[in-house]
């Protein structure tokens, strides 16, 4: 079973990545990525993609043109875990 980030575990990672938004709803961590263009926005989207099929932990996203708005979070953990912060590093490397 995937455990649920703590309080302080939680705020150490906003700390972390200080481009990331918590959403607390959904307990769920999100950031807005432009690019250039669409051509751009797809092939970072592409390689997202590779990554987390490897985790096997897939983020929520959407593009529009040059915009790829992402969302993570743990469905089997009911909020953030240390796979979505994985993940999270794993995409601020591409960019």
């Amino acid at each position: 079973m995937v455990q649920k980030l703590d309080d302080a575990a939680r705020s150490a990672l906003f700390a972390r990545f200080p481009g990331w938004t918590h959403e607390p709803v959904r307990d769920a961590m999100t950031r807005r990525f432009q690019f250039g263009d669409f051509a751009q926005a797809f092939g970072f989207m592409a390689s997202v993609a590779i990554i987390a099929e490897k985790m096997d932990h897939h983020p929520e996203w959407s593009n529009v043109y040059n915009r790829v708005d992402i969302l993570l979070t743990t469905h089997d953990a009911d909020g953030l875990s240390e796979r979505d912060a994985k993940l999270a590093e794993a995409i601020e490397a591409l960019v």
